[in-house]
């Protein structure tokens, strides 16, 4: 069997993976890699027994390395569908049953309510953890994936399992950590000897927290324009759900794995069940793939600070493609979307009209980056116009002064609280995604407050009285 793999691997590695040098897909790179901001680009596009891949740009800002379809990207959530695979393996394997309660193999779930949680509904993101609680950073203390799971185990549950379908990071870290305790291997052990191996994924590795090196740098939206991002700070913990590395040529092998109708490292039946709804609660989930069901098509975007990926698999038309970002788009200004879906519709011959103007990201955009630069001219106009403050008298005049300390401080909370919870976390998922946009937030709460006190402060100046 082994040897059969070995066999099939290098005939998907061979002269079917050259680059093509010209064609509508490479074309529309040249038009549309500029206008993203991004420094580079590959794309590997799988189309029956032929793999085409390319790349365009740089692998950093400023770098004279060009990016190539070997060059390793941090794929981000894309990483889910390898660490589903491994766990349909172990299923195959005999080794767990998708329906089991996780509590059967990870100790610390037990007598919890979240040990009610089954594989299955960790894998379509029906257990009843949301995406905030996802969008947490794992702690320092979380060295090991067993660890983590061990403390979010005792979460409360934002839904009760099997309900509500809510997309969250960790019922993958905690689908690590079961991998991890059902085949005495760690997850990237595992992933390496039984996904990465065999397919002959040599440009590929599962990230431990040690800086890589020879990868694409990401890069993150600041200003209008990119900047490098540290890419080294990956962790063991979040490997299972968007910490795994990747090539473009390397995706192509895996992606036409996913679609070959072969029994080779998973049957053949164990690759559609992964590419079709998981449950009533999931619609539109599969294991470890989102469901596209008008199209026919399953597909992942993956997304971390500084990189941009998606793959899409078309089984009934045996096409795939996969499209990897060194940045991330900005909000409204130098957008990645695009330019991922762009070569994606070229690819599988599907139409697809751009993204339009989008006024509205724009907006928002502007309005927040002009927010500090307005509270600095009222600062400023409130120190030139004090006379008129510290004339103000009586009832109307009490609360014009001091009804902005309120409202300032209402928009300091929509600012710091709400909004970040719009965008699916916390204003340090913001900071890490849009630093740009979350620094001109954070600048423009704290000098509308500001602008209030100093109001305030002219209108009661504090006198200080010798003794």
């Amino acid at each position: 069997m082994r040897i059969f793999l070995a066999l099939v691997a290098l005939l998907w590695s061979g002269g079917a993976l050259a680059r093509v040098p010209t064609g509508p897909i490479d074309q529309f790179i040249d038009r549309a890699l500029p206008a993203s901001g991004a420094p580079g680009v590959a794309y590997v596009v799988v189309d029956g027994p032929a793999l085409r891949s390319g790349a365009h740009g740089t692998v950093a800002k400023g770098s004279v390395r060009r990016v190539t379809p070997d060059t390793p990207f941090l794929i981000g959530s894309i990483s889910k569908s390898f660490t589903a695979l491994a766990v349909m393996q172990l299923v195959e394997a005999g080794k767990l049953r998708l329906d089991d309660r996780i509590a059967a193999y990870l100790p610390a779930f037990r007598g919890k309510a979240s040990g009610s949680i089954t594989i299955r509904q960790l894998l379509d993101h029906t257990s009843g953890y949301s995406t905030v609680q996802g969008n947490r950073a794992p702690d320092r203390d979380d060295s090991a994936l067993s660890a983590y799971a061990a403390r979010v185990a005792a979460w409360p549950l934002a839904s009760p399992p099997g309900s509500r379908w809510q997309y969250s990071n960790t019922n993958y870290r905690i689908l690590g950590a079961l991998i991890e305790a059902v085949s005495n291997q760690t997850y990237a052990e595992y992933i390496t000897a039984h996904i990465l191996n065999p397919l002959e994924m040599r440009d590929s590795f599962v990230g431990n927290g040690n800086p890589p090196t020879g990868i694409a740098i990401g890069h993150r939206p600041w200003f209008g324009g990119k900047r490098a991002y540290d890419a080294s700070r990956t962790s063991a913990v979040n490997a299972p759900a968007g910490g795994i590395f990747a090539s473009a040529n390397d995706l192509g092998r895996y992606l036409a794995m996913m679609i070959d109708g072969r029994d080779d490292i998973l049957s053949a039946r164990g690759k559609a069940m992964m590419l079709r709804p998981a449950s009533d609660a999931a619609p539109f989930y599969g294991l470890g793939w989102f469901i596209d069901p008008a199209s026919g098509t399953a597909w992942h975007d993956g997304l971390v600070p500084g990189t941009e990926t998606l793959a899409t698999l078309s089984p009934a038309t045996g096409k795939a493609v996969a499209v990897l970002v060194n940045a991330n788009g900005g909000i409204g200004f130098g957008e990645t979307v695009e330019l991922r879906r762009g070569i994606t519709a070229l690819a599988l011959g599907t139409d697809y009209d751009g993204e339009g103007a989008r006024l509205w990201p724009k907006a928002t955009y502007l309005l927040v980056m002009a927010l500090p630069l307005f509270y600095l001219l009222a600062i400023g106009w409130a120190v030139t116009d004090r006379a008129a403050l510290r004339a103000k008298s009586g009832l109307a005049g009490r609360f014009s002064l001091w009804f902005p300390l309120v409202a300032m401080l209402g928009v300091a909370a929509l600012l710091m609280l709400i909004v970040p919870v719009m965008f699916g976390g916390s204003i340090g998922t913001l900071l890490l995604f849009q630093p740009d946009f979350a620094d001109a937030m954070i600048t423009g709460a704290a000098l509308g407050v500001l602008w209030a006190v100093v109001r305030l402060l002219i209108a009661f100046p504090i006198r200080f009285r010798p003794r």
